[in-house]
């Protein structure tokens, strides 16, 4: 996580759709690059399921149908895969529920569930404020705030600290409520806590983590429970550890638990005491708790002001949810007046990147011609960009490997080649898209021709070896505020404030090199995307998604490079070479690409660029422009220089967010075609969708 000099909050301020009025007690999940947020009060109980698109900052009312629920506040809300539950909260004042529902969010279809009582013990009572919080197939309820009168006008409060279990079953529908016997001292009573549970990735049973609420006076202590053994224990902890609070949120992205907001005591009064008073103070304070190493971090403290308005104001009540790695806080009071008997509520959106973006798929090709490439890569969620960088050799020199040498070569075939002979690269990935983006997804596919070069210095048994490792870290962070759409690279005019400066080694190669590649069958692969997210009262969302790679040997379709309109699903039927894969070095000729130049092809919104120049960085030395409070090329200042024919290039790309540059992916290299002849066929099937008329159909779209 960055320094808390560096936090570099953002609020959404450009959004479409009907907008949902502030208010708190309110409840949120993340289905994938969706918020749903359900419930919560401001002049009467909010009752509407209101969903926002993260990537396309659209709000929209889906058309809900079903058992629906009546509007809640301080309720319970997990999210298992696609569907949602929804335990207790109040539905009038006085008045608390201890109904189920479930939401199946694929269909937008609510059912009021009736679990099995326990079968010794009476089902968890009518509350509010409790935690309700999801792992594997079960949920854990625990604490809240009961009223012990049948005159729901007549408020008579109980905190309770009972501890349930509650089974669910696959896809849809519950088994029933359990009350599990636990071991050691019980968290006192509460309301208004977080619960989160985590389990390391190597080792450990997983834990839930209790912290803060409310009872009689706001706590400030931590528990935790064993579910495994079923043991309650208080951990020690290292740091300061954040002042009392209760409607605050906690929501877990990697080890990290992110404390935000709440209510907390007043400047210089006796925390005993403050619960009493009439004029709540709320806090911005901002904390996270290392669940490995059990300490605690301050990143904005309680006494910080903030003076120019750069992140959330003082709140309570609010909802946090967690998407990959980045957290969005929406609406929430900022406290009680008591001259006006009234509450202030917020309508501000905001986010914050917590680390810096995982590295991208490799680049792909779609499209070489004699000077330029049309590349793609997967897209990496909730990022502002991503920065395409190449360099290249002289002309490429074709040199006639030792075929000994080829099933050592990790998956790359090496024939001795035949003049005119094509060597046609293809990869496929099956993608679904939502409708309310304008996307494409493609696969590449080409075709280079190798000549033998009678001036080759090199011998036949010459080959390439991509040093990865020493490339993935040459440049620096930087984040963009302003991204253009992909049209093209972005100068310096284009771009927005950024974290900090590029920094590009620049080292002249020692020799350059020929490699033959002959053509290979795509194998299926699978990859599984793995997010995880937490509800405002802690519940962990896992969510999986499979992204296969596929390969057959249909005929080819259809020859073109892909237009930027809405793709649904892109087929590929081609036989490819994988130039990305490292290959053993010949230690008689090795070309370290980690020590050749870097140089940035832009900066791009999206995951597709058209590539037909780059940039020159001078050499000893950088072209600065200032741009906010970051070093970084004025590419306005830079020359560029033309693709050549006939020529290989190396490509990587790095994703950039609120924390800056992430790494960068694996190498990719692609050779412009020869003039004179045929481009390579682009072997990719396209199917073009419209825009999809439903919210319903949009989610669909996503999901499957």
């Amino acid at each position: 996580m960055a320094a808390p000099s560096l936090l570099n909050w953002r609020r959404v301020s450009s959004f479409t759709g009907p907008v949902p009025r502030a208010r708190h007690g309110h409840r949120a999940v993340a289905i994938r690059e969706l918020m749903i947020i359900f419930g919560g009060g401001n002049e009467g109980i909010a009752d509407e399921l209101h969903v926002y698109n993260t990537v396309t900052n659209q709000w929209f009312l889906p058309a809900v149908r079903g058992d629906i629920p009546p509007g809640c506040a301080a309720h319970g809300f997990v999210c298992d895969g696609t569907r949602i539950l929804v335990f207790g909260g109040m539905v009038e004042y006085g008045r608390y529920s201890s109904e189920l529902y479930e939401l199946q969010a694929s269909r937008w279809l609510w059912k009021k569930v009736k679990p099995h009582p326990p079968s010794s013990g009476l089902p968890p009572c009518p509350r509010l404020g409790h935690s309700f919080s999801l792992y594997g197939n079960k949920c854990y309820l625990f604490g809240g705030l009961a009223n012990e009168s049948e005159d729901s006008n007549n408020n008579v409060p109980r905190y309770l600290n009972d501890f349930y279990e509650l089974e669910l079953q696959h896809g849809s529908g519950v088994v029933g409520w359990s009350i599990p016997l636990t071991k050691g001292i019980m968290p006192s009573p509460r309301e208004s806590h977080t619960a989160i549970i985590y389990c390391k990735k190597d080792s450990g049973s997983p834990k839930m983590y209790v912290f803060g609420g409310m009872c009689g006076a706001r706590l400030d202590d931590l528990w935790q429970l064993d579910l495994e053994t079923m043991s309650w224990s208080k951990p020690e902890t290292k740091g300061t550890v954040p002042l009392p609070r209760s409607l605050h949120t906690a929501s877990v992205i990697g080890n990290k638990m992110y404390i935000f907001g709440g209510w907390v005591p007043h400047k210089g009064e006796n925390i005993e005491t403050s619960s009493h008073d009439c004029e709540w103070r709320c806090t911005s304070s901002f904390s996270y708790l290392n669940l490995d190493t059990a300490e605690w971090i301050t990143l904005v403290s309680d006494s910080q002001e903030d003076k120019k308005n750069s992140r959330p104001r003082p709140r309570a009540g609010h909802c946090a949810v967690a998407i990959g790695t980045r957290l969005y806080f929406w609406s929430g009071r900022d406290g009680y007046k008591k001259a006006l008997n009234s509450q202030v509520c917020c309508k501000d959106l905001w986010y914050l990147d917590t680390e810096k973006p995982p590295a991208p798929s490799q680049v792909q090709l779609i499209k070489a011609t004699t000077n330029s490439f049309h590349v793609k890569w997967d897209e990496v969620p909730t990022v502002e960009g991503y920065l395409l960088q190449l360099n290249t050799d002289l002309p490429y020199q074709t040199a006639a490997p030792d075929s000994s040498a080829a099933p050592n070569m990790q998956g790359i075939r090496v024939d001795s080649p035949r003049q005119g002979s094509n060597s046609t690269n293809s990869n496929s990935i099956s993608d679904t898209v939502n409708s309310a983006k304008t996307e494409h997804t493609a696969m590449k596919g080409t075709s280079v021709k190798n000549k033998p070069d009678p001036k080759a210095s090199i011998g036949p048994n010459a080959i390439v070896h991509s040093s990865l490792a020493t490339n993935a870290s040459n440049h620096n962070s930087c984040v963009v505020d302003v991204l253009r759409r992909n049209e093209g690279p972005h100068t310096s005019a284009d771009i927005g404030v950024l974290s900090s400066c590029l920094d590009i080694r620049t080292v002249t190669p020692e020799t350059s090199v020929s490699r033959t590649l002959s053509s290979t069958q795509t194998m299926v692969t699978q990859q599984t995307i793995k997010t995880e997210s937490s509800s405002t009262n802690g519940a962990v969302v896992k969510d999986e998604t499979s992204l296969t790679t596929f390969s057959t040997k249909s005929e080819v379709d259809e020859t073109c490079a892909l237009p930027a309109t809405k793709i649904s699903r892109v087929e590929t039927h081609a036989a490819g070479v994988p130039f990305s894969k490292e290959i053993p070095s010949n230690p008689a000729a090795t070309m370290k690409l980690g020590e050749r130049q870097w140089c940035d092809v832009g900066i791009f919104k999206n995951n597709t660029a058209l590539v037909s120049q780059f940039y020159l960085l001078p050499k000893g030395k950088q072209s600065i422009s200032k741009v906010g409070n970051a070093d970084v090329p004025d590419y306005s200042l830079l020359k560029k220089q033309d693709l050549v024919p006939g020529t290989g290039y190396r490509f990587r790309v790095a994703a950039i967010n609120g924390c800056g540059i992430g790494p960068f992916s694996k190498i990719s290299e692609f050779k412009t075609c020869i003039p004179g002849f045929p481009g390579a066929p682009s072997a990719v099937k396209i199917s073009k969708v419209f825009l999809l008329a439903t919210p319903t159909e949009s989610l669909k779209a996503l999901l499957y």
